[in-house]
């Protein structure tokens, strides 16, 4: 693979996990599974809970079930893609999830994150389009998700 091919196809990995987390705190979450292959999924393997979700239908269920009360601001950075060959690529992407349940679409007091982790990405190119193949959650700093019981932030 030439330089440039290497380059664009790095970028096209970082968008798809810069959607990826736009999508869950911005946008439809259940939409994030577009971004996937028709076969693709998601695990938190132990010492998580063992979820795992597979396949583009499974995906939209799983990530669209959000409660509506339940906001998210996810951080990502030092997101390293590797391309392996010209239709195969990998990643490591580190993340901070601040969260609460109980949103009333008021601003709320920032408080510590709630997560602190990183995903282990494969991607595949399927017809022109870089998607991703799976995604492998690891947590190794979690915690309850706080529950926001008090009006808006005093102004």
């Amino acid at each position: 693979m030439d330089p440039l091919q290497q380059l664009l196809a790095e970028r096209a990995c970082e968008r798809l996990i810069l959607d990826f987390v736009h999508r869950l705190d911005l946008g439809e979450p259940g939409s994030v599974a577009e971004l996937f292959t028709e076969d693709g999924w998601w695990e938190w393997p132990p010492p998580g809970d063992g979820r795992r979700s597979e396949g583009r239908e499974a995906l939209r269920k799983y990530f669209g079930s959000r409660p509506a009360d339940k906001l998210s601001r996810r951080v990502m950075s030092n997101i390293r893609v590797t391309v392996t060959s010209e239709d195969i690529a990998e990643a490591t992407s580190y993340f901070t999830t601040y969260r609460i349940e109980g949103w009333s679409g008021d601003m709320v007091p920032a408080g510590p994150p709630v997560q602190v982790g990183h995903y282990q990405d494969t991607f595949r190119r399927v017809d022109g389009r870089w998607l991703l193949a799976s995604r492998t959650l690891h947590l190794p700093f979690g915690g309850p998700t706080p529950r926001q019981d008090r009006g808006a932030l005093d102004r």
